[in-house]
């Protein structure tokens, strides 16, 4: 996918209302409060080849910065949150909300903007690129 795709999407999730009940959607998941979107669904085969492996990589670091770029020049510059340490693991014993219990299983730290009533996330791990659009303050 492009930038400009992602920033399609991106918007499409802000305009979005929130389900009821949680569940899969055309782009990810989302549920009460929140979409979580797969950016880079369409990345690699799915073949076990170390080769494109590291080429996926490339692509999805690639596209991880584009987006970051066109949202910082649209919004400002992001928070910079970590998911390590903040009470938001996983495994804490606290009561997590979703979507940030979910993303601090699958990512280490993302960037974040408010705008109006929602929060922006995009985070990126070895295998995936995300964007979230969440009424559920991380903090």
């Amino acid at each position: 996918m492009t930038t400009a795709q992602h920033l399609d999407t991106i918007d499409l999730l802000r305009s979005r209302g929130f389900p009821a009940e949680p569940g899969p959607s055309d782009v990810g998941t989302e549920g009460p409060g929140f979409h979580i979107a797969e950016l880079n669904g369409d990345v690699g085969d799915g073949a076990d080849n170390d080769a494109d492996g590291e080429t996926d990589a490339e692509q999805r670091a690639a596209e991880h910065e584009a987006l970051l770029d066109a949202l910082t020049e649209r919004w400002g510059e992001p928070d910079y949150f970590s998911l390590i340490g903040t009470g938001l693991r996983a495994d804490a014993d606290d009561d997590v909300p979703e979507p940030w219990l979910r993303l601090s299983a699958l990512l280490s730290y993302l960037h974040l903007w408010r705008i109006d009533d929602r929060w922006i996330a995009i985070g990126a791990s070895e295998t995936q690129l995300l964007a979230v659009v969440t009424a559920t303050d991380p903090r």
